[in-house]
């Protein structure tokens, strides 16, 4: 692996002798914020999936390249450390919500998370993004993750009380019962 000595200009620490261009000055962030921003921008580019391995999110830290370099920490991070609904050990962020084993989507209101991780960062805050990244956390509040009036998350459960009440306002639920079942014959 070939060595870059790292120079500072101006916009920050550059490796000089990238050849490829790959190298950007670094931003300073957090691996946690770096690990949403990735996840944010997957559900932004991909809005037909629920989720995303944890692979694809360090693929989409690596290719962003917010740092400079890919960190050691940002897979234990997409895989734990951000992870609402895991036991926290040591990280205790509610970002991510896992979905299976190794598939994780954004924390929306209402997830459950593990109780040792209450109160604890679900998103960034806006002055701790470069400002190329500072729309995510909008978009994240009013259109990803919208909470209802007074700030209370709304249980999607309970959301659906009164939803098809118009099928029985002229009638009985019992008649209505019995006159789907005479179509059963």
């Amino acid at each position: 692996m070939r060595n870059y000595r790292k120079a500072k200009s101006k916009a920050g620490t550059v490796a000089e002798g990238d050849p490829a261009g790959i190298l950007r000055p670094r931003e300073h962030i957090s691996v946690a914020d770096e690990v949403w921003v990735a996840t944010a921008l997957l559900h932004q580019e991909h809005p037909d999936r629920a989720d995303f391995t944890a692979q694809e999110i360090v693929a989409r830290v690596r290719r962003e390249n917010i740092h400079g370099a890919l960190r050691p920490g940002i897979y234990v991070h997409a895989i734990q450390h951000c992870v609402a609904n895991r036991k926290p050990n040591p990280g205790r962020y509610r970002m991510l919500f896992a979905t299976g084993k190794t598939t994780r989507r954004l924390l929306r209101p209402g997830d459950p998370s593990h109780p040792e991780r209450r109160g604890a960062k679900v998103t960034p805050s806006k002055a701790a993004l470069p400002s190329a990244y500072q729309h995510l956390v909008d978009w994240y509040e009013h259109t990803y993750a919208p909470s209802t009036s007074g700030g209370q998350a709304q249980d999607p459960i309970l959301a659906l009380r009164g939803v098809g009440k118009e099928v029985w306002r002229d009638e009985a639920p019992d008649a209505y019962v019995q006159r789907l079942r005479r179509d059963w014959a």
